[in-house]
């Protein structure tokens, strides 16, 4: 536990130093905002991390091209999961689509968002800029709730969009995404009602660059077959 706390304490000092820098761009064309350092700040990350995105877009769609087949597959070994498990496997490795491969970016942007989290939970606003918009501290709880709305519709379409490009292996798999997809907006929502608001914006700007890069890549992908 002392080891992952010392990991988490030199990224967080380090997400620290990126805000400050961020921050004091701001100040440098003149308009001090540190809501305006987080968007930056989620940015930077988000564009370093697009590649890894991008491999995860990708591995959703080789899910999707695979989807008739495995159907037929669902559909011909119906209660019979042990011959199931092992005809998909044959087809993953005949098509090189690696049903895992999107994973990964998700589990390697996991350190940056627990950093960032104790970056700006435990960040020194200057009280005279910790205003925002309407958000009258970016480091307290959002008391509209606007956030915390923002943070769970996002949410609810990346989800939307994911769960759309993936196969369930079995009619109770299924069933589990669509709960999920309910299920996870509604908890990030209900955990964004305490979680101070420059981490919510954070959540919400990510949430966005990534549904937007998804759009990207499809709307070319989708031109590029139409041409």
């Amino acid at each position: 536990m002392s080891f992952f706390s010392g990991i988490m304490g030199v990224l967080s000092g380090i997400m620290t130093t990126f805000m400050d820098y961020c921050y004091a761009l701001t100040q440098n064309v003149g308009y001090p905002s540190y809501g305006l350092a987080i968007i930056m700040l989620t940015l930077i990350i988000k564009l370093i991390l697009a590649p890894l995105t991008a491999k995860q877009i990708r591995s959703m769609e080789g899910m999707q091209t695979l989807q008739p087949k495995i159907k037929e597959l669902q559909k011909k070994y119906k209660g019979n999961q042990k011959k199931l498990q092992e005809e998909m496997s044959k087809l993953y490795k005949e098509t090189g689509v690696n049903p895992l491969s999107g994973c990964l970016p998700i589990i390697i942007q996991m350190p940056f968002l627990i950093s960032i989290f104790y970056a700006l939970k435990e960040y020194p606003y200057d009280p005279a800029f910790e205003s925002f918009l309407w958000l009258p501290s970016l480091g307290h709880p959002d008391p509209t709730y606007i956030m915390p709305v923002l943070s769970a519709l996002s949410t609810f379409f990346i989800q939307k969009q994911m769960t759309g490009a993936q196969v369930a292996a079995s009619e109770a798999q299924e069933k589990q995404q669509k709960i999920m997809q309910i299920v996870m907006p509604l908890f990030i929502g209900w955990i964004s009602l305490s979680f101070p608001s420059g981490l919510v914006i954070y959540w919400v700007v990510s949430n966005v660059f990534q549904w937007a890069q998804q759009m990207i890549m499809y709307r070319g992908k989708n031109k590029g077959v139409k041409a």
